[in-house]
Order: structure tokens, then C-alpha cells, then sequence
């Protein structure tokens, strides 16, 4: 079942991100802001000591982190990460994150574009 984003497309909206950020105890809460054919935007919060697992994307990902700490491991390499950071995942990267504290990250997917031929 596919969760209802918060923001529809057809109407400017303005999310207050601490306000829309949710923990649970011993869990991972992830909330879709916004989903169009391209785009998908995904509010998490991690209570600390949670993680996912090393996993790929087929898509480009942009992750902010908005508050505590958490160690992404990109391509196999650990990389501390802390409220205010940016990180960027060109598709296929294998990556996990591990929340060192508690936090809270937004991820923006994009599907690439397909490289049209040239003349």
C-alpha cells in the first residue's frame, strides 16, 4: 500500500520539517512529502541505535541531515554525518546509515534522465 504524500502537486503548501518529523521508540518513522513521476521526497526520523542495512537505489539521492548524528557508509566507507550536512548518491551506490544519535534526515530521490541520442 503506497503511503499518501503531504504535499500535493496541484497546490503550493509550506511543511514545518521539525513540526512534520516523527520518532518512534526502537524505530525508524519515514514519511512521504512528496511524490511526482521523477521525484520522491521522504522525511525519516531514527531513534538512535537504528539502522538500515546496505542497500542500492536505482535512483540519484540527495540526503540532508536536519538534526542529531548518524555515520552513512557509502560504497563500503563509513562517513560520520551530523544536522546541517548534505550528501549526495548517484544510482547503484551501495549505502547504509546507522543512527549514532538520534536524527532526523530528508531524502529527495530523482530518477535520472535517460541520455537521448545524438545526430
Amino acid at each position: 500500500m503506497s503511503e499518501k504524500p503531504l504535499i500535493d502537486v496541484a497546490q503550493e503548501k509550506i511543511l514545518s520539517l521539525s513540526d512534520e518529523t516523527k520518532f518512534a521508540a526502537n524505530g525508524i518513522v519515514s514519511r512521504t512529502l512528496l511524490r511526482t513521476a521523477t521525484t520522491r521526497v521522504v522525511l525519516f526520523g531514527f531513534t538512535e541505535g537504528q539502522e538500515l542495512t546496505e542497500h542500492t537505489s536505482t535512483q540519484s539521492a540527495v540526503v540532508q541531515i536536519l538534526s542529531g548524528e548518524c555515520e552513512f557508509s557509502l560504497g563500503g566507507k563509513p562517513h560520520p554525518a551530523k544536522a546541517g550536512d548534505l550528501i549526495y548518491m548517484p544510482p547503484n551506490l551501495r549505502h547504509a546509515v546507522s543512527a549514532t544519535k538520534q536524527f532526523s534526515m530528508l531524502l529527495t530521490l530523482s530518477k535520472t534522465e535517460t541520455a537521448s541520442a545524438t545526430p
